[in-house]
């Protein structure tokens, strides 16, 4: 059964003979007989009262069906043209866990500018996000660096200042200025690794001709972190965005430590050898065009 014999059914009945129907089609009329002539020996029955062309109640069923068929069709290409066009779609967003403090403001605005799409977040470290960037389960990521593998396209998306971090009562916060020489007696609360977090702040203390002190506690996440420096366990290298809430209510500092702020990039990464859908392209150009306006602001006022 091919749509060409659906439509030629329907035209028949529609236009009450077989000469109209093929008019309307654009077709001849031996044609449209022999696209009707091959539904009815397919199907073993006869579908209209000859000579009247009145669909019998055989016709009547396959010619509703057919009507439902077209109208499925007419809306699945109307939601294909959409998806092609940007105006429909599934657009994955993944982040770094570092970013998981600004980026669900930066899906309110997409959400806000593009309510037709559906939008999804994936958080994890940095190895998690950039497998399932090279995987396909992720459409696009906003990381702090952008990886040798996959093959990314990159756009920065604004800075991204890393500190170091104590509570108030903490000796080292009364002090003007800070060597990392200074930090070495202290307990540090890092992140586990493949973390981006841990990998600046190991390349900052080599840089100082220092290495990690004999005294570490590894979490997998900032917020246990955060709380463990709140709680007087040790102090930590953290992305300022992660702990803007804490330093307003004044349970966390930073310390004045020499060549700190360490600012970084926040970029915006996508696979090259994946052309972006209409919808993706769109959520990229408007986050892109946002210059970086749903980054928290740093130092805090």
């Amino acid at each position: 059964m091919t749509l060409k014999q659906l439509r030629a059914l329907v035209a028949v009945s529609e236009c009450a003979g077989v000469t109209a129907a093929a008019d309307k089609l654009r077709l001849t009329a031996p044609a449209v007989s022999m696209q009707l002539k091959s539904l009815e020996t397919l199907l073993g029955v006869e579908l209209f009262d000859r000579p009247a062309w009145a669909p019998n109640a055989f016709g009547r069923e396959l010619i509703a069906a057919a009507r439902r068929v077209d109208w499925e069709l007419q809306g699945a290409c109307a939601r294909i043209a959409a998806l092609q066009s940007g105006k429909a779609g599934r657009v994955v967003f993944g982040v770094t866990s570092t970013g998981k403090y600004f980026t669900p403001g930066l899906m309110a605005r997409v959400n806000s500018a593009m309510p037709e799409l559906d939008l999804s977040l994936v958080v994890g470290n940095r190895e998690a996000i950039m497998a399932g960037l090279a995987e396909g389960r992720i459409d696009f990521a906003i990381c702090g660096r952008p990886p040798r593998v996959p093959i990314v396209d990159a756009a920065v998306l604004g800075d991204h200042p890393h500190v170091w971090i104590t509570p108030p009562s903490h000796p080292l916060a009364r002090l003007k200025t800070i060597v990392p020489a200074q930090l070495m007696d202290e307990v540090f609360l890092i992140r586990e690794p493949g973390s981006g977090t841990r990998m600046l702040m190991e390349r900052l203390l080599a840089r100082a001709g220092d290495t990690l002190p004999a005294r570490t506690i590894e979490f997998d996440s900032n917020e246990t972190i955060k709380q463990a420096v709140i709680a007087g366990l040790g102090i930590a290298f953290l992305s300022a965005h992660t702990i803007t809430a804490e330093l307003d209510a004044r349970r966390l500092t930073v310390l004045p430590v020499a060549g700190t702020p360490v600012v970084r990039q926040w970029f915006l990464i996508r696979p090259v050898d994946r052309p972006p859908s209409g919808a993706l392209a769109r959520v990229i150009e408007f986050v892109v065009g946002l210059n970086g306006a749903f980054l928290p602001a740093y130092p805090r006022e």
